[in-house]
């Protein structure tokens, strides 16, 4: 069976993507399906690549029982070739995303996580916390948490 190959993006892959990163590995693992996945992230921009995630959302990840250890890297096209779904943050993310795209079945992979939110439907994107306090980052967490089970379960049901 072909694993689900799945890549979180937002725009400097320091906040919002890594820690979709860990929240889902760590929901696959709890659930027995980790064999089952492939998941990364990255980002639109090259201005962190190689630098582990933003030091703030490390220590509220860790918070939380999480250890967003990644290392930044910068999207390419070659990434919808090697994922089946590209999960992004806001709708800046997913523009600049689908300017990547090739062909409609490029721009078909490209999914917005806020879709899968089912505990907060009054939210349209994952904002991203690098400017703000500590309430922006545990928002984040808690946005990430209930999309990540929201979008495992689709992936599931195979209703995407």
């Amino acid at each position: 069976m072909d694993k689900t190959k799945i890549l979180f993006v937002c725009l400097g892959n320091i906040c919002r993507s890594p820690a979709a990163e860990g929240i889902m590995k760590r929901l696959v693992e709890e659930r027995g399906l980790a064999d089952d996945f492939v998941i990364d992230s990255a980002g639109i921009g090259s201005w962190h690549v190689g630098q582990l995630p933003d030091r703030r959302m490390r220590q509220h990840g860790a918070r939380h029982g999480y250890d967003f250890n990644s290392r930044a890297r910068q999207i390419s096209r070659d990434d919808f070739r090697r994922f089946d779904y590209i999960v992004v943050m806001d709708e800046e993310n997913r523009h600049d995303v689908l300017r990547l795209s090739s062909d409609a079945a490029d721009r078909q992979r490209v999914l917005m996580m806020a879709d899968y939110l089912r505990r907060h439907p009054q939210q349209y994107d994952v904002p991203d916390p690098y400017y703000g306090g500590d309430r922006d980052f545990e928002l984040v967490i808690e946005l990430l948490e209930d999309a990540c089970e929201g979008l495992l379960d689709q992936l599931k049901h195979k209703s995407l």
